[in-house]
Parts: structure tokens; sequence; C-alpha cells
């Protein structure tokens, strides 16, 4: 049991503090001079070697030999001293790997978690976009057929990427699709549906153009399924369509007037 003495601080009156037991703190000073000394021991101990990769995913495009090539020199460092954050820079750096999750499981498990890439469009001829706009693959082997095409100056991928999502928002509820997109050099934007309408959108007011032509697909265009070939958007006060078959009438909400850009 630790003895206590009083004492007055002359400058705070009636206030007791404590006597010191050194008794007591030289004994605390020795235990923990004796952890102190054995902490290196229980590192190295800690720090044994990684017995265990465990990879785990579902790889289409991916192998896990090709991950294991890149995981195992980072495995000769040991349990403690392995370099998570470099594991994971090296595995995103794989064209198809979206992100990896790579952590420690005692007692020698190194565990890496990776997410393959999972293309919505094609960009240009070959390449492939993620949902977040990325050239993930500049010149693939295969592209799906399925794929909408994309299609704008380098480093556009995301505005048309953003943009043809916007549009298939608009279609997808009146069971179309947008197949196609193209932002041209000039600022010019075309897309094209599933029903194979190209839609003409020009480089100004995009936005007010196209809700205008949801109005038109809604109230219009919807009963001409197949007729029309395309709908130019670029006039100020309604649209003109270019109909499929030679001969047919062409109608136009303003033929007297030239389209804007």
């Amino acid at each position: 049991m630790f003895r206590r003495r009083n004492r007055r601080r002359p400058d705070r009156p009636g206030l007791t503090l404590p006597a010191i037991d050194w008794r007591a703190v030289l004994t605390v000073v020795a235990v923990l001079a004796a952890l102190g000394g054995g902490s290196f021991g229980a590192v190295r101990m800690l720090n044994r070697p990684i017995d265990t990769l465990a990879i785990k995913g579902s790889f289409a495009r991916v192998s896990a030999i090709q991950l294991e090539a890149i995981v195992e020199p980072y495995t000769r460092a040991g349990f403690l001293d392995v370099d998570l954050a470099g594991v994971r820079r090296d595995l995103v750096a794989l064209p198809w790997v979206a992100s990896a999750e790579v952590r420690r499981r005692w007692p020698g498990t190194l565990v890496v978690v990776v997410r393959e890439e999972t293309p919505v469009a094609c960009w240009g001829e070959r390449g492939l976009l993620n949902a977040e706009g990325r050239l993930f693959v500049a010149e693939s082997e295969h592209v799906p057929a399925e794929l909408p095409r994309l299609a704008g100056p380098p480093g556009t991928e995301l505005q048309v990427t953003q943009r043809w999502l916007e549009v298939q928002r608009q279609l997808e509820h009146r069971g179309m699709a947008a197949v196609a997109m193209q932002l041209d050099e000039r600022g010019a934007w075309t897309f094209a549906t599933s029903q194979g309408l190209e839609v003409r959108l020009g480089s100004h007011g995009v936005e007010a153009r196209l809700e205008r032509f949801v109005q038109a697909l809604d109230v219009t265009l919807a009963h001409l399924p197949g007729e029309v070939d395309y709908v130019d958007m670029r006039y100020p006060n309604g649209f003109a369509i270019g109909w499929k078959h030679p001969g047919a009438v062409r109608a136009t909400a303003a033929r007297e007037q030239e389209p804007n850009a």
C-alpha cells in the first residue's frame, strides 16, 4: 500500500497534493525498462515470413498467375514490413484491374482482393471505357459487339461518357437506348438510338435541345417508328426530320430557317 502525506502549496492555500513514493516510481521504471528491452525480440517474432498468399476475385481478363507475379516480390519483406500501398499501386496499374484491397491476416497470410474493370462502352475503334469515363484499355483485342460506340477528341472520354449516360437515362424509360455518341472537333454532339435514329444536337444549348428532343419523341416521333432517318435539333424554334425512304415527304418544323451550330 502506498503511503501519502499531505503538503501545502503556498500559492494555493487549502490545496493538498499527494507525496511522491519514490520506491513505487522506481519499480514502474524497472518494469518499463524490462519491457523495452524485449520489444525488439517481440517485433522480430511478429515480423515472420509470409507463407500464404490468398488472391480473391472473379477474373475474366486478369489471371491469378499474373497477380501473383506482381505480389510475390513484396512478400519477401515479412509480415510487418510488407508494403501494402506498393502492392495496391502495382496491381491497379494493370489495365483490367479496377481496384485492389491488400491486408495482412495473422499469422502469415497476405490477402489480396481484386475487382476487374467492367467495360460500358467502346471508345473509337478499339478502346474500352468504364462507367467513370476512364479509358482503361486503348487497344483491345476483342470489343464486345453489344457495347455502345463513343467517340471524341483525345481527352474528352469523361465528357462524352457523361453525356452518353445522361441520354441513356432519358431513353431507357422509353424502351430505347443510345447506341452511339460522338463529339466532333467543332464541339458538336450527335447520337444514335437503338431504333436507328440519328439525333443532331449541335454545339450550343445542348441540354435544352436534348429536352426538346425528348418532348418530340413522346409527342411526335413515337408515332413514326422506323420511318425517320434523323432528327436535327439545331433549329431555334423547332426541329427537322429526315425520312428514310426516298420520295417520302420531308416534314420539318422549321423549314424556313437554317439550323444553328
